[in-house]
This record gives C-alpha cells, sequence and structure tokens, in this order.
C-alpha cells in the first residue's frame, strides 16, 4: 500500500469524523497524519509502529492504524465509520467546494443522502436557506454538480496508464509470445481516459487461455463480458477494462481502428475510400476484387493510403492527415528534448524529496538545471515557507549548486497570489531569489474581472518571473 492510499484513508477518517461532529482534536490529528503520509519521502508502509511514531506528528493511534492498513488495505475503524452513514455520503464530498462541514449540515438539516438528493435540493432553493449557506453557496453546487455530470466515467491519464499497465504485465506473464498494448484515448495519451481499450494478438497456444486469464486478474471486481475475442471486467479504481483478441495478420489494423480517434478514422475511411479501397478493423482491401493489400503493420495502413505514419498522440483531426500526405508531420517533443525544469517542490514543504536527491535524480535524467520552488507561506497545508524560511531554504540550494553536483539549481518560490493581486512574501525576499513563480491557489470563484485584475497586479510585479498554472484548471476537478 503507498503512501497516497494511506493518506487517502486517514483523510476520509478524518471527514467522517468531522460530518459526525466529533472531537476536533481528533480531526486534526487525523488530517494532519494523512498530510504527513501523502508528503513523506518514504514508504510508510515498510515501517513498523516504532519507526512510524518516530515520525513527528504521528502518534500511538496513528501509528498503529497505518501499520493495519499496511496489512490488510484498511483499518475496521475506517469501515465502522463509514457503516454510520449511508454509503453514498462519500460522494458529496467529492464534490468541488463541498467539505465535510458541508455535508454535515446537508445530512442533518435536509436528509440528503445522494448527489440526486443535492441536486433537488439546491433547484428546489433549499440549500440557500440553511444558515451559513446563502445563494451563492447554492449556485456553486449546482455548478459542481453538472462539472461532475460532465466528468463521469473519466480518469486522469497517468492513473489509467498505471492501471493498463498492471493489467498488461500481468497479461504478459501468462502469455509470453502474445502481442498484448493499450490502444484507445490511452495510446493517443489523452489527459483523461474513460475505459481502458487492450489490444492482443497471436497465434494459439500462446493465446489459448489469454481471455480466461483476463478475468481472474486480482484487481478485478466484476466480470462484464467473457467471451472468445473480447471480455470485460470492472476493475479496482472504477476502471472499466476491455481486451480484444485479433488475428496477428490483421493487428496493425486493429491498433489504428481501435486507437482511434473517432473523427480520425472517419476520416481515413473516406480517403480510402476515395482511392478505390476499404478500411476496417481487418486491414485494407481493394472495393472492386476484396484483395487485401495491408493489415498486419500498422504503418502498413497509413503508406497504403499515401500517408507518413500519423503518431497516436497526433490523431484527433487537427490537420494531421494533410500534414502527412504533405509528408510534414512535425516531430513530437520527447524526454531527450528536456532540458530543465523551473517548476519543483522538495520536502521543505509538500515534495517527496530533498534537494540533494532532487537534483541527483535531474542529473541522472539528461537535465541542465532545476529550480526549486517550494511554495510560500499562505498555503499553510503545503508547509509554506515564510521569508526566514525561504532565505534560509535558497541558502541551502545555493550551497548544493556550489559542490557542483553536475546540474545547475536554481533557487526560487512558487509566491501565492492573494485575492487582490498582491503577492505572499516581501518584495526583498522575492529580490534576492533566482526565480519567482507567482500562482492562485484560493478564491477560483472570483469572476472574470476580479481574476483578471488579480493576476494582471500579479504578473506587473518586477520581481515576477513566471505565472503558475495559469488557468486555474484542475483535470476532472475544476474547469479553466
Amino acid at each position: 500500500m503507498d503512501n497516497l492510499a494511506i493518506a487517502h484513508i486517514l483523510r476520509e477518517i478524518a471527514d467522517l469524523l468531522e460530518i459526525k461532529n466529533d472531537n476536533p482534536f481528533k480531526i486534526r490529528a487525523y488530517r494532519n497524519g494523512a498530510d504527513i503520509a501523502a508528503n513523506h519521502p518514504h514508504d510508510l508502509a515498510r515501517l513498523d509502529e516504532t519507526g512510524l511514531r518516530e515520525i513527528p506528528g504521528i502518534g500511538k493511534d496513528l501509528a498503529s492504524r497505518i501499520r493495519e492498513m499496511a496489512e490488510t488495505g484498511d483499518t475496521a475503524y475506517h469501515r465502522e465509520l463509514i457503516a454510520e452513514f449511508p454509503p453514498t455520503i462519500l460522494d458529496l464530498l467529492h464534490l468541488q467546494g463541498v467539505g465535510p462541514k458541508t455535508v454535515a449540515v446537508l445530512y442533518r438539516e435536509l436528509g440528503i443522502r445522494t448527489l440526486d438528493d443535492l441536486e433537488a435540493a439546491a433547484k428546489d432553493g433549499r440549500v440557500r436557506a440553511l444558515r451559513g449557506m446563502g445563494a451563492k453557496k447554492e449556485a456553486l453546487i449546482l455548478k459542481a454538480l453538472e462539472e461532475r455530470k460532465r466528468f463521469a466515467g473519466r480518469h486522469l491519464l497517468p492513473d489509467a496508464h498505471d492501471a493498463a499497465t498492471a493489467i498488461v504485465s500481468y497479461l504478459r506473464e501468462r502469455a509470453p509470445d502474445a502481442t498484448i498494448e493499450p490502444v484507445g484515448s490511452l495510446r493517443r495519451g489523452c489527459d483523461t481516459c474513460g475505459d481502458l481499450d487492450l489490444l492482443a494478438s497471436g497465434a494459439p497456444p500462446a493465446v489459448t487461455s489469454l481471455m480466461d486469464d483476463f478475468i481472474e486478474f486480482r484487481l478485478v471486481e466484476r466480470v462484464l463480458g467473457h467471451g472468445d475475442t473480447k471480455s470485460s471486467v470492472l476493475v479496482q479504481g472504477g476502471f472499466q477494462a476491455d481486451l480484444r483478441l485479433v488475428a496477428s495478420d490483421s493487428r496493425g489494423a486493429a491498433l489504428q481502428y481501435f486507437t482511434g480517434s473517432k473523427a480520425h478514422n472517419i476520416a481515413l475511411r473516406d480517403r480510402a475510400i476515395g482511392l478505390g479501397y476499404k478500411l476496417n478493423e481487418y486491414g485494407v482491401f481493394t472495393i472492386a476484387g476484396d484483395t487485401k493489400i495491408a493489415g498486419e503493420r500498422e504503418e502498413d495502413i497509413y503508406t497504403a493510403l499515401g500517408l507518413d505514419w500519423i503518431p497516436p498522440e497526433l490523431r484527433e483531426m487537427r490537420g494531421e492527415i494533410e500534414a502527412a500526405g504533405a509528408h510534414a508531420l512535425p516531430r513530437l517533443v520527447d524526454r531527450a528534448d528536456l532540458r530543465g525544469d523551473l517548476h519543483m517542490h522538495s520536502t521543505e514543504t509538500d515534495g517527496k524529496d530533498d534537494v540533494r536527491t532532487m537534483a541527483e535524480a535531474a542529473r541522472a535524467a539528461g537535465l541542465e538545471y532545476v529550480a526549486i520552488t517550494d511554495h510560500s507561506q499562505s498555503l499553510a497545508m503545503a508547509n509554506g515557507l515564510d521569508e526566514r524560511r525561504a532565505l534560509d531554504h535558497a541558502a541551502h540550494i545555493r550551497a548544493i549548486d556550489r559542490e557542483g553536483i553536475g546540474v545547475r539549481l536554481l533557487a526560487g518560490i512558487e509566491c501565492d497570489i492573494k485575492p487582490d493581486g498582491s503577492l505572499d512574501l516581501a518584495d526583498d525576499c522575492l529580490a534576492a531569489l533566482d526565480l519567482v513563480i507567482v500562482s492562485v491557489h484560493s478564491a477560483f470563484n472570483q469572476d472574470r474581472q476580479q481574476m483578471t485584475d488579480r493576476l494582471l497586479r500579479a504578473i506587473e510585479h518586477p520581481h515576477v518571473d513566471i505565472l503558475g498554472h495559469p488557468t486555474g484548471r484542475k483535470i476532472l476537478q475544476r474547469e479553466p
């Protein structure tokens, strides 16, 4: 069990305790424990209770809970708290801007148990009538509900990648001679993914038991369908995974077809028709004689249509087909092109590693320079730096840089932009740093003019170099 999973359970315990109106000190202890777990540089599951209690902020009770999680994946205490409420109550906490205090009021005063209950109450004006709510809060809740519907069934690319990698690795162990790979939005590198689409090819006996192996994967929660050439399952994390088995001589065509996008595929089929061919998931065929001219290799599909092979990331109907026909596709950026990273957090605030470890990792990755830009003081939940700590941290960074570690270290800060556009640290502190990023971390509900004025005031500051995450977007949580 990794630290983020431990932090998730501890945070959920704190939320449930707050909904119960339990002891504030107890709630704070679990919240602090969650923050410690999420930001700790070492694997807490590998520590015994004695080792855990040596971590500042981890007492006897938390250490015991963490050990129980490491051994069983959960705690009895967590399960007991969940059992005290309707199973849907936690869904309310996943709404942007709705915290445990709000959920507690909604549950106690209006008997709201589900997202549907909440939507009905907000549309009827019952939420605004509650003490401490009001029309503005009600409107924000309705907006959050709309966004949740829009995001339903979508997953972040890194989460989808991890889930697909686990499944593919397992299947490759069971069928080492088969070819198994992800397709769909995951292969295209989309920022969010729906279902996990997997494609397998090979000849018996390599793939004989592949569908049976797939539904027996350890993370499968429910089998949705099980056939000879396609099976579907639900896996932990809320993913639906679909596995298709195709003949080796059609692998390239299937790879192209199931990678998509839909609009890209339609355009390719239209192009094929114009050339006297038909294109499907089995290959490229002549219309007249139904003779197969390509199918085994994906590159051959594009070649048959008079196109250069198009990288999956470009297959979104944004001019890639015309560019491929003119041999003018752009070269995609890859890791070898990266020279540096100017936005990094260390363990001084909410990062996972100390400065030296980060510098060594940057050197190993072939980077030439990095800027350590920890949070400023307003972001208390991330242990943000005040002026004194920021300058001490800068001195520490520069001392390591002087050692000639093999990568240039810049001493910076990610300084919070306050609601009025002023900055979180004094001018003389910012002037002493190599790089200043300014970012919005609060008051996201300002109107367009307020937010514009706020950002303009911040970036006009003479010591500001970079505007961090300028749209404020948080994928699947907050729109720009």
